[in-house]
């Protein structure tokens, strides 16, 4: 086990993802290394407006619920100083250049390596 994996315990983490199995394997990875998650949200109205009244330590989201871009959902994130990651199928060239340093996950990858990402997150 990684020094990640303490380090998760206590870490507030939301998923935003509409993919039921693909949120599914996020929370259980995440879950495993102690993390407490808020969600998952498939649905864009949802999604943001737990993001705009909660407090969270870190964010993984998905850029496109169902047709929707999630990138209003990242602004919210970025207004509020909460780090977060893109999660996705397509490529960086989607993502605008106002996102630049935000870290993009393209689907599939390993879960523990997120793992490991999220914990840097949550420890900044």
């Amino acid at each position: 086990m990684s020094d990640c994996d303490n380090k998760l315990n206590g870490c507030r983490v939301l998923i935003v993802e509409d993919e039921y199995f693909l949120a599914n394997d996020l929370e259980v990875a995440l879950k495993s290394h102690g993390a407490s998650i808020i969600g998952p949200f498939g649905d864009f109205d949802a999604a943001y407006r737990r993001a705009a009244r909660d407090h969270f330590d870190v964010a993984i989201i998905d850029i496109n619920l169902h047709n929707r871009a999630a990138y209003p959902i990242a602004d919210e994130l970025i207004r509020q100083g909460v780090p977060f990651v893109f999660y996705t199928g397509y490529g960086g060239e989607i993502i605008p250049e106002r996102f630049a340093g935000v870290k993009l996950w393209q689907k599939p990858f390993d879960p523990l390596e997120l793992v490991e990402d999220i914990g840097r997150l949550c420890r900044r």
